[in-house]
């Protein structure tokens, strides 16, 4: 193969990575003068993983000497090592060789993975941006916390500001390669970028590695597509995904074959990847209309229970705050907590009965999160549509959370998007019992704001007070408003 310039590597997908740290195959080739390796054949050892590399070098038309190396497991002081040799003195039992190089590679990445039976993905988490240091640093604490929440290994971060963005590759083609090389070392099997890629750059990047490539966006939806289990749920969930598979389907068959499987691809991953855009936009187009359907059971069963007179409290937030543990606090129900990331999808109504018998249905909804995936935010409009009809906002905030006035402003600015930033809200911070009670005073003066602790029933009498007064002083208003709109018209 090749000629005097140059060789090209063929396609190996016959030789895949995964289960072995090294590919099985030696690449030998020759130099026409008596050079060693060059560096773009010890990047080509790293990247493609084979078992060793080789040239020989030609003298006077003839063989002279082998020039080889091999990989180093992760952890030695050295990546690779080199082996100088004529070529016709030189030996190497390769068989026992490979076999315990591969034994102790294998050992390493299993340390480096912490558990070898551990069947999860094992991914790098990769940040690259022009913005300052220490948002990217806060922005990588919540990727990591979207990846322990999808089920997913951390084995590495990397965090490179940028003076510009590369449009290809997002970040440099070097760095990239040596953040590959990084991550084949560790056994990582999936790279998640914290920013989102365009469809060029996923591919462009696919094509510098065998290991499945996703962004942030796609990392969100996978958890979207674990945790909905509702009818309304499921289609949402599904709707996104196929919107941002679309574009995504150009390209060779292999980066799609990464983008597709596991994790980004539960949901509509069930469809093969050779389905074309016409049988994806036609599957779009009739869970267009589903939810369009659903919607309007939803209208009805809104509008049934407008017409009760019930005063409806939603409470909404950031996701993670503990929106689920206070329904369940202040309505004495059972639904799912977990101390993860989008851990309840599906809206949850329940009734709250206040002195005098006076009652609420308060409403719990799915998580807010900071750049929430268009095509998410699109499919989950008609759920969030029925906060259009609440009497009163919760805003529940992680007291706890360094980042909380982040997550608040990130809130709002959803909240501005969904047109209800006019809407009567109240600030209520959550898990006080993390913080000392000094700061839980300054900043629940800061805000106006309700502390409580949602795992302390008898932290919630403040709150209760605060509904009460709140909704019930807005009910006073509007029969006033409407009694003199009465009286006007009968004079």
């Amino acid at each position: 193969m090749g000629d005097a310039k140059s060789v090209f590597i063929p396609e190996l997908d016959d030789y895949p990575l995964g289960r072995k740290a090294l590919r099985g195959l030696r690449f030998i080739h020759t130099h026409l003068t008596d050079e060693p390796l060059s560096n773009e054949d010890i990047t080509d050892l790293a990247l493609l993983r084979f078992d060793t590399i080789a040239a020989i070098s030609i003298r006077e038309g003839l063989p002279y000497n082998i020039y080889a190396a091999y990989l180093m497991p992760y952890g030695s002081e050295k990546k690779y090592e080199t082996i100088t040799a004529d070529f016709y003195r030189f030996e190497l039992g390769y068989d026992s060789f490979i076999h315990n190089l591969e034994d102790e590679m294998d050992r390493r990445r299993a340390i480096a993975a912490y558990d070898k039976y551990d069947k999860r993905e094992r991914a790098i988490l990769v940040s690259a941006s022009t913005k300052p240091k220490y948002e990217m640093e806060e922005s990588m604490d919540e990727l990591k916390e979207l990846a322990m929440s999808s089920d997913v290994a951390v084995l590495d971060t990397v965090i490179q500001r940028l003076k510009e963005v590369n449009p290809k590759y997002l970040l440099g083609e070097g760095k990239l390669k040596e953040i590959v090389i990084n991550a084949m070392d560790k056994g990582a099997t999936l790279l998640i970028f914290d920013q989102d890629l365009n469809p060029s750059q996923i591919r462009a990047i696919a094509e510098k590695t065998e290991i499945k490539v996703i962004d942030r966006s796609q990392l969100i939806l996978d958890i979207f597509a674990r945790r909905a289990h509702s009818r309304d749920g499921k289609v949402q969930v599904e709707l996104a995904q196929l919107k941002y598979t679309l574009p995504r389907l150009t390209g060779k068959g292999t980066a799609m074959s990464r983008l597709m499987g596991g994790i980004g691809g539960r949901g509509p991953g069930e469809m093969k990847l050779e389905i074309d855009r016409r049988r994806i936009r036609d599957r779009i187009t009739r869970l267009e209309k589903e939810l369009d359907t659903l919607s309007e059971a939803r209208k009805q069963r809104k509008q049934r229970r407008v017409e009760t007179g019930i005063p409806i409290v939603s409470i909404i937030g950031y996701t993670n705050a503990g929106k689920s543990t206070l329904l369940n606090a202040l309505t004495k129900s059972s639904t799912i907590v977990e101390d993860k990331m989008f851990a309840t999808l599906d809206t949850a109504s329940r009734r709250l009965r206040f002195p005098r018998e006076r009652e609420i249905i308060i409403t719990d909804t799915v998580g807010f999160i900071r750049d929430l995936p268009k095509d998410l935010m699109a499919a989950f409009k008609s759920t969030l549509e029925e906060l259009e009809d609440a009497d009163l906002l919760l805003h529940l905030v992680d007291i706890s959370n360094p980042r909380f006035e982040q997550q608040i402003l990130s809130v709002e600015n959803i909240l501005h998007e969904l047109k209800l930033k006019d809407k009567p809200r109240l600030i209520v911070f959550n898990k006080i019992d993390k913080v000392s009670m000094e700061e839980v005073v300054n900043i629940t003066l800061r805000y106006d704001a309700v502390a409580v602790s949602a795992i302390k029933p008898d932290s919630l009498d403040p709150l209760l007070k605060s509904i009460e007064h709140r909704i019930w002083e807005s009910q006073l208003i509007y029969d006033n408003q409407k009694s003199e709109i009465c009286n006007q018209k009968k004079v």
